[in-house]
């Protein structure tokens, strides 16, 4: 499957570029700028994801496309994500890609159920620009008419993978701690051949 990452350059972008290109997966980066350290055997498409021109270059010829754009500053109010999923599904609707997995965060709509009380208190403080903008982001996607998945991680960790991934949907107890970017990647790359949680949106943890 041809594959567009946007946001590729961040770690949980480079992240699943690595494990999309090590499935099998015919793999394009697209990054703001090009610092040079690519994954070997992956093509890199430099641009602006906000932008429709751009975006709609780079998502023509693809399969599918897996969207990890998050703010830098999730403390200051920004539209990044909603101006990327608009720019992504417009694109999209006009080349005939249907697949688009986009990661969100726990915390956003539902998910709240499934935090831990530490965890609201990080996404009601630090995180209180970014959770309405990945709000505004899930809206988005959810209108588009594509085949969509969106994911809401628990706090990412750069721990080794371990292999296993909770998911916690709508109405589910539990609670949602952490998860490590390996294991979200690996979870977001078999989305793309998977109907087990089309048009659903999902709170993923490892513990």
């Amino acid at each position: 499957m041809k594959v567009l990452v946007v946001g590729a350059a961040g770690k949980t972008g480079r992240a699943v570029v690595e494990r999309a290109a090590a499935e099998g997966h015919e793999v394009t980066a697209f990054v703001r700028r090009d610092r040079g350290d690519g994954v070997p055997g992956v093509e890199v498409r430099v641009g602006d994801a906000s932008d429709p021109v751009a975006v709609g270059a780079a998502v023509e010829g693809h399969d599918a496309v897996i969207d990890t754009v998050g703010g830098r500053t999730p403390y200051r109010a920004t539209t990044l994500e909603a101006d990327v999923a608009t720019a992504l599904v417009a694109a999209m609707r006009r080349h005939g890609v249907r697949r688009l997995v986009v990661t969100s965060a726990i915390g956003v709509g539902d998910s709240s159920a499934h935090a831990p009380l530490l965890t609201k208190v990080v996404v009601a403080t630090f995180l209180r620009a970014s959770t309405p903008d990945k709000a505004a982001m899930e809206a988005v996607v959810r209108g588009s008419g594509l085949d969509w998945v969106i994911t809401r991680p628990a706090v990412l960790t750069d721990k080794a993978a371990t292999g296993h991934v909770r998911t916690l949907s709508a109405g589910d107890r539990g609670r949602a701690r952490s998860i490590t970017r390996a294991d979200l990647a690996a979870f977001l790359v078999t989305q793309l051949t998977s109907d087990d949680h089309l048009r659903q949106a999902v709170t993923l943890a490892d513990r």
